[in-house]
This record gives structure tokens, sequence and C-alpha cells, in this order.
């Protein structure tokens, strides 16, 4: 990957700042997509004093550790003559210290009411825990930038790649140099994004009765991307007594990791939506393909996988895409007839069916839905509708809006 390269966000964290309003800048998002890369990218470029530090160690630290870099970083913005000067602090995996959002909230109106010119970044690999802290403690203080997985257009463009090795080796820029060794290419993948994921990012910091169940839950996530099944029939399959509302939480943990997803049932009311068997949905090919049997070239030969892959590209890039905006993703079945995604974007409804190995002779799901939702707009991806590359290299919002 050229270390010129730069995410969009890039763009966004360097402009607020240099800007002389003064807000905490929050980056949230999956593990390995850039975020500590991004953050260094831009205290070289922002020509002010900075300090970093982080809290992603193997035994947790706390809320001392965090003060501590704050005093740090407040000497900064005293200036050799004493007049202040801006100086920026970046904190990363911030959420892994108990209580930090209290003490954030703390020391950040200590400094406005001291006019302190302290800038503050904040990193974290849970999303879901970020957002917790945020709502609960830092209302009105905060400006958030969501990182999620690299998109087809940003691994195309760091390394080269072609739509094929996209739907394969997903949106992982720290994999990119090992997919010519497909065994090294897994392992990496299993062992430091997904196991690191689940044991640091999750059971490390919330209190989960059962490890084994989620562990499951994850796996069949992996065997049933893109599929439709209620939580009834996944206790079933995980052979488990457990309840649904446990089986949920664990699926509302792993979507905060960036692992897995359970879109609801595109329906009329909210409600309704939350009552329906949601549609698993990996939200990063590599996440499959290294836990799966075949290699680049076996799936490619393997229609029915592929297309598997396909719709789980699509899928992902839509939630990964939308995280941010006030785009909904959603699926949407009745009885046989299914439309593979819907997006609702305030009255704005678009449904997408996803054609790949899978041959499809009609489409009896999107002509149902239409009579019954009259979508605004309709679309068919791949073979006689929008080419998947073209798809792909528009967010979520172009197909809504």
């Amino acid at each position: 990957m050229s270390t010129e390269y730069r995410r969009p966000a890039y763009t966004t964290l360097i402009t607020r700042l240099r800007e002389p309003r003064r807000f905490i800048q929050v980056l949230a998002g999956p593990r390995q997509t850039g975020k500590t890369t991004l953050a260094q990218q831009v205290l070289d470029s922002i020509g002010k004093k900075t300090f970093y530090d982080t809290a992603d160690e193997p035994a947790l630290k706390d809320r001392a550790w965090l003060v501590r870099a704050w005093e740090t970083a407040r000497q900064l913005t005293v200036g050799k003559t004493g007049k202040p000067e801006d100086s920026v602090l970046v904190l990363d995996e911030i959420q892994k210290i108990p209580g930090w959002s209290d003490t954030v909230k703390r020391l950040w109106d200590e400094d406005a009411a001291n006019d302190r010119p302290l800038k503050v970044v904040l990193l974290g690999s849970s999303p879901l825990l970020i957002a917790t802290g945020l709502t609960e403690s830092l209302a009105g203080r905060f400006e958030l930038i969501p990182i999620s997985h690299w998109s087809y257009p940003e691994m195309r463009e760091a390394f080269g790649w072609d739509l094929g090795q996209y739907v394969f080796f997903g949106g992982y820029p720290g994999s990119a140099p090992l997919v010519d060794d497909h065994s090294r290419w897994s392992s990496y993948v299993s062992e430091s994004l997904i196991e690191t994921s689940v044991s640091r990012d999750i059971l490390l910091m919330v209190n989960v009765l059962k490890p084994a169940l989620l562990r499951r839950l994850f796996q069949l996530g992996i065997d049933y991307s893109g599929q439709v099944l209620s939580y009834n029939k996944m206790l079933g399959q995980l052979h488990d007594a457990g309840n649904t509302t446990t089986l949920a939480h664990y699926l509302e943990l792993l979507c905060g990791a960036g692992l897995l997803t359970g879109l609801e049932k595109f329906a009329g009311s909210a409600v309704r939506r939350r009552a329906s068997s949601p549609k698993l949905l990996i939200l990063n090919t590599a996440l499959m393909t290294a836990m799966g049997p075949h290699s680049f070239d076996a799936a490619r030969m393997d229609t029915g996988y592929w297309g598997r892959l396909v719709e789980t590209a699509v899928g992902a890039h839509l939630v990964n895409t939308s995280q941010g905006t006030r785009i909904g993703v959603y699926y949407w079945r009745e009885g046989n007839r299914e439309v593979d995604f819907v997006l609702r974007s305030g009255e704005r409804t678009t449904s997408i069916e996803v054609k790949s190995g899978q041959t499809k002779t009609s489409l009896p799901g999107m002509e149902a839905f239409s009579k019954k939702f009259t979508p605004d707009r309709q679309l068919l991806v791949g073979e006689g509708g929008v080419p998947l590359e073209e798809f792909l290299e528009k967010p979520a919002e172009h197909w809504v809006l």
C-alpha cells in the first residue's frame, strides 16, 4: 500500500482540527480499519504540537492513565512565551478505560472554563461502547466520524485490487500483503482480526455469560450470511437452551465489533421491524472466506458460494457506507417472495435485488414489494442491471437519494 493513501475521513478530521470551534472528535469503527494510521497522518500534517497515547494493552488501564495523558497534553498548550498555543491530544482505544466518558467530560469542561486551547481526538474499536459513553456523558461536546471497513474503491486505489479480489478478500488493508499465501492470509484474519475482536473488544469489555454461544453465533453468521433465520431457529442450530433476548444481545455485540449484523425486515412500523426475524449479514467478506473451505480460485468456480459472497459484499457495502447517515438498511420477505435489500431515507425507499452466481429468471419479490410499498427506485445489481463494480463504487446514499 502506498504510504500516501489517505481515507476520506482524513480531510474531515484535519479540517475540524483547524477550525477555531472546539468539539471532541471521535473516530469509531472496527479493528484494522485504519483509525490509528489516519490519526497519525493527521498529526503529521496538522502543524500543531501533539500528544498520542493508547489504552490498547492486554491489561486494562484506568482513569488515572487518562488523566496523566490529558495533563501531559495540557502542558503543550503553554508556549515558550507563556502565550497559549493550540495543541492536539489523541487517545486510542478509549473505550477500554472504565468510566472514561465521565472523566473526559470533567477534563474537557475544565479546559473550556479555563479557555485552554486543547483539541481532543478519541479513537475506539468498539462503536457500541463508544456510543454509550458519548450519549450518557458527552452530549453536545463531540462530533462523530464513523470509520467503516474499507470499500472497493479504497482497496483498488491503495492496492490495485480488481473486483474479484475485493469480493473474496474483503476490506482489511492490513491483510492485503498476504493474499498470495492463502494459508497465511486466512490465519492472519482468523487470529489477528476475528479472535482479537471477539476476545478483546467484546469478551474483555462486556459481561458475556455464554462466550461459547457468542462464538458459535458468529460462526452461524458465516454459514448463513445473506439468509433470514428466526431466533428460535438459530437456537436450534446452536444447540443451546438459551433465550432469544440473549441471542439478540450477542448479535448486537458482534455488530458493534464490525463482524456480523442482523438486518430487520422492512415494515410499516418500527415495532413490527424489531419483532421480525433477522437477516444475518457478515460485514466484511474476508470474515467468511478466511473461515471457509475455498481458495480464491475454487470460490470463483463454485457459483453458489460465489453468489453468497457477492450478495454479502453488496449488503456489507450498504451497511458500512450508511454509517453516520440517516439511511436504514433492511430486507423484505413475505412467503416465498423476498427482496434482498431495502434502503430507507426519510420518505424515500429503494429496493435492491442482487443477481450473481445464483440464477434468477424472474423477480417476484420486487414485483410484490412494489405493489405494497411503491418504492421510489428499484435496482437490479449484476447481469442485466447496474454492474456490480459500478454499484460498489458508490455509497448507499447515492442509491436512495
